[in-house]
């Protein structure tokens, strides 16, 4: 009979951090307070319907904000938004002004959008799957653009890295 070793979670963070992402902001607005979110769990899912996911942790603020207000957008960021990522990435700052200062718009769902994204989507909620400590939330893509040209910030090995 085969047994199955328990999995070192140091050895599978270092394994997983060896695959490359990009690096977007997930955003949603909820009773007038735009919350933000630095995410590299996002994915396109489905072209027929189109379908994109993101995960969010479950402890997060934003997970029970997204869950509520039911949609959401996605801003990919450019490899010069390296401290856009970081500061969205900040668990505990004030919800209050936190897009001040940053170029942005609200979307036809209400959503904020980064200016100077790679890429927006925005989406309405889907479907939300358990994922243990995270939930996985997918979304019917109701509208994308592609507002700044450049290359896409990457994490790689615990690391902010850039193409070239």
């Amino acid at each position: 009979m085969h047994v199955e070793q328990p999995v070192d979670r140091d050895a599978y963070r270092r394994a997983v951090g060896r695959f490359a992402t990009g690096i977007a902001v997930v955003t949603t607005r909820l009773g007038g307070i735009d919350h933000v979110m630095t995410v590299n769990s996002f994915a396109s899912v489905s072209l027929d319907p189109l379908l994109a996911l993101f995960c969010a942790e479950k402890v997060a603020r934003f997970h029970d904000a997204v869950l509520a207000a039911g949609v959401w957008g996605v801003s990919v960021l450019p490899d010069t938004a390296e401290d856009v990522s970081r500061f969205f990435a900040h668990r505990g700052r004030p919800l209050a002004g936190q897009l001040d200062g940053r170029p942005h718009h609200h979307g036809g769902l209400g959503v904020p959008l980064l200016d100077d994204a790679l890429a927006t989507l925005e989406c309405r909620t889907a479907a939300v799957h358990d994922a243990g400590d995270h939930s996985i939330v997918v979304g019917a893509v109701v509208a994308v653009a592609t507002p700044a040209e450049g290359s896409p910030l990457l994490y790689h090995e615990g690391r902010y890295r850039r193409l070239g």
